[in-house]
């Protein structure tokens, strides 16, 4: 065996092909993993701006932030206008880019100072340069008294999200609601192509609604903790049974909240791989870069080259 020979990974998934270097698998920015807990992320249409969520490293504070590509460099990041000390995380763009989705605990009134559980939220702006508005509730019937986590939309405005509830098929499962005569149909729970009596969470829809990535969580055909998965829809609008994903994407430690730029054909996802180790440093400016930049086991959004056929 040739000693640091490049390992290639080839899947065939539903008409999926995986076909990457282990090298193709890369951090984002470091502009933006430079925080210690970078938990999700969302790029918009035209790829100059994204949004995504920092944490503290036991994720007691929670935040959105934005950056935007000036000059082909990403900005300095901005905390969004309305985040205050309440937790917000989770951010999904609309098609137009002036509206975006996330998952707040704020209350659901301003003068009443009572933290509610996580529901489904979202802010308008005019324009791409226009301040956002006030986080506005989601509502009935898609908010309710249990938590709701993770919206993604499809160009339908259909919503698929992540709800903790007694009567669901597991723990964590993926919800769908039909957008129709302009409001939201009640949520159905997916079915067990999708959800098990385990974990499900963390669903991206794409534009069409034809396939879904989405996190399970220590399944028997997984790496271990949580790894991404993918269904398509069968020629009679069902959801074929989620396959894994597989290596190099998923490792032993947790991958989670997907999210797919159909136009260039890129998988962001969160992880918290490593591939760190003891060494000789030069100083300690040495030692804080190495760990910070690194794949260190926190939190860190990474991109890799997918096609999905």
């Amino acid at each position: 065996m040739i000693k640091n020979r490049l390992i290639i990974a080839f899947v065939l998934i539903s008409n999926i092909v995986l076909a990457q270097h282990e090298n193709d698998i890369r951090q984002f920015d470091k502009t933006l993993n430079q925080f210690l807990n970078v938990r999700d992320f969302c790029i918009s249409k035209s790829g100059d701006e994204v949004f995504f969520t920092i944490q503290s490293p036991g994720q007691e504070i929670s935040q959105l932030a934005s950056m935007k590509k000036e000059d082909n460099e990403w900005t300095a990041p901005k905390l969004l206008s309305f985040c205050d000390s309440n937790m917000y995380l989770e951010p999904f763009l609309s098609v137009n880019g002036n509206r975006l989705f996330f998952a707040s605990d704020r209350p659901l009134n301003d003068s009443i100072n009572v933290k509610k559980n996580f529901d489904i939220w979202y802010v308008d702006r005019d324009t791409k340069d226009s301040e956002w508005s006030q986080p506005k509730n989601i509502g009935k019937p898609i908010n309710s008294d249990l938590n709701e986590f993770y919206p993604t939309l499809s160009e339908n405005n259909n919503l698929y999200f992540t709800l903790e509830s007694p009567n669901g098929l597991g723990k964590d499962d993926i919800y769908f609601s039909k957008w129709e005569n302009d409001k939201y149909s009640n949520p159905i729970v997916l079915d067990e192509n999708i959800n098990s009596e385990g974990y499900e969470f963390n669903a991206f829809i794409s534009s069409n609604e034809d396939f879904m990535i989405f996190s399970k969580y220590n399944e028997k055909d997984g790496q271990g903790s949580g790894d991404l998965y993918i269904s398509k829809k069968d020629a009679n609008g069902k959801w074929k049974k989620a396959t894994n994903l597989g290596t190099p994407i998923n490792t032993q430690k947790m991958e989670y909240c997907p999210f797919y730029d159909e136009k260039n054909q890129i998988l962001y996802f969160t992880s918290k791989r490593s591939n760190i180790y003891s060494r000789n440093f030069k100083n300690i400016s040495d030692f804080k870069n190495y760990v910070r930049e690194n794949n260190n086991g926190l939190s860190k959004i990474y991109m890799v080259p997918l096609k999905i056929k």
